[in-house]
């Protein structure tokens, strides 16, 4: 007898866990809701992005992006300075979750020498400018007008790149991270002296 009131208790819970999933994708709040938890996690400092990357690549500067006032930008502009480079997208909870710790340290460490470009690969330009100015983000966004050369592929969303004023990949960074810490900042302006 009690075997199927666990039994049954089980399926009930199941069911809930299910209809509040349902609920959150039928209602497109999966994004916000999921982001908020993990944004929560990111607050800890518990996910960094390693700073001491043995392997370095070569950037490609080769390519050309679209401004939020519909402005070409050949990222050639950017070289000799320190790029942050963000890929995100606002349907992907980690990249709405890392959002306001990016944004916090584009304020902390606003610099001639220290470029931030975030790339949104949403289909829909328009949600990500949306997304920025109802957030209040102040950092410039981008979206893609040419191809990505092959050094800034990768199979996960948000990845973040930061590139040397010599022109070397310094970090990669696959998933969110918590980036506005003392010691990043630091590395930023240790490489922006450079």
């Amino acid at each position: 007898m009690k075997k199927k009131k666990s039994i049954k208790r089980e399926i009930i819970e199941w069911a809930i866990f299910l209809g509040i999933l349902g609920f959150l994708f039928g209602t497109g709040l999966h994004t916000p809701v999921f982001g908020f938890i993990q944004g929560l996690i990111l607050k800890t400092g518990i996910i960094q992005p390693s700073i001491d990357n043995e392997e370095k690549a070569v950037a490609d500067y080769d390519f050309v992006l679209i401004d939020s006032e519909g402005q070409q930008v050949p990222f050639t502009e950017f070289k000799n300075k320190v790029v942050f480079v963000n890929f995100w997208a606002t349907w992907c909870p980690p990249c709405v979750a890392e959002m306001p710790d990016i944004h916090n340290l584009y304020l902390e460490t606003q610099s001639s020498d220290i470029e931030f470009v975030l790339i949104s690969l949403d289909e829909d330009f328009q949600k990500a400018k949306d997304f920025v100015k109802r957030k209040e983000f102040d950092f410039p966004i981008y979206r893609l007008a040419s191809p990505l050369p092959a050094v800034y592929e990768s199979s996960a969303i948000p990845t973040t790149y930061v590139i040397s004023p010599n022109g070397e990949i310094v970090v990669t960074k696959s998933g969110m991270a918590k980036y506005n810490t003392k010691k990043f900042k630091q590395f930023l302006e240790e490489l922006s002296a450079l």
